[in-house]
C-alpha cells in the first residue's frame, strides 16, 4: 500500500486537492492522508459545493493541522509522497524556509528531509522576485514547484477536464502516475491543401 499526504492550503484552486482526493479514492494501492489549513476550508467553502465532513469522507485518514505530535510529523512514518494542492504563497514560504509551526509544513519539511517527492501546485500569479526565490530555495531543498498551467493542446472544454489533467500530472511527478491521465502523444500532422 502506497500512502500519499494531500495538504488544502488557502490559495484559490480547492478543486485541484479535491480532485487529487478523488482519483486517489479511485486507486486500491493508494491510501490518502488529509490536512487541511484553516484558510483552505475557508477557501473549500467558497469555490466548492463540499462540506469538511464531504471532503472528509474522500480521505482514508485526516490529521489536524495543529497536530504537530501525529504520524505525518516524523520521518519515521513511511509516506510515499506528499501533493500540496493548492499550495499558497504562505505556505510555499514556510516550507521553502522550513518553519514548521503547523503539521502541513512540518509534513512537507519531513518528506524533504527522507528524500521523498513533494509536488506544490503553486497557485499565484503573477510572480515577483521574491515568490521566485522562494520557488527556486524550494527546488535546492528537493521539492517540484508545479503552477498548475493548462495543457491547451489536449484541447479542454470544460473546466474538470483541465483540473483532471493537472492533477493526474502531479501524481506523475509524486511518482504515482494514474492510467487515466492523458499525455502528450506528437503533434497530428495536418496535409494543407495549396490550391494555387
Amino acid at each position: 500500500m502506497r500512502r500519499l499526504t494531500i495538504a488544502i492550503t488557502g490559495a484559490s484552486g480547492a478543486a485541484l486537492g479535491v480532485e487529487a482526493l478523488r482519483l486517489a479514492a479511485a486507486e486500491p494501492d493508494i491510501e490518502t492522508h488529509l490536512v487541511v489549513t484553516g484558510a483552505g476550508l475557508q477557501t473549500l467553502h467558497q469555490e466548492t459545493d463540499l462540506s469538511f465532513g464531504e471532503l472528509k469522507g474522500l480521505a482514508d485518514h485526516v490529521h489536524k493541522n495543529h497536530d504537530l505530535g501525529g504520524p505525518l510529523a516524523s520521518g519515521s512514518y513511511r509516506c510515499d509522497a506528499m501533493i500540496v494542492a493548492p499550495c499558497s504563497v504562505t505556505t510555499l514560504s514556510a516550507i521553502a524556509n522550513s518553519y514548521d509551526a503547523n503539521l502541513v509544513v512540518r509534513a512537507a519539511d519531513v518528506m524533504l528531509k527522507e528524500r521523498r517527492p513533494v509536488v506544490l501546485l503553486f497557485r499565484e500569479t503573477p510572480f515577483h522576485l521574491g515568490h521566485i526565490k522562494l520557488m527556486e530555495q524550494v527546488t535546492m531543498n528537493g521539492g517540484i514547484v508545479m503552477p498548475p498551467m493548462p495543457a491547451f493542446y489536449l484541447r479542454p472544454e470544460t473546466i474538470e477536464e483541465v483540473v483532471a489533467q493537472t492533477v493526474g500530472r502531479a501524481f506523475d511527478l509524486a511518482g504515482m502516475p494514474l492510467d487515466g491521465t492523458r499525455r502528450w502523444s506528437g503533434v497530428a500532422v495536418r496535409e494543407e491543401r495549396d490550391d494555387d
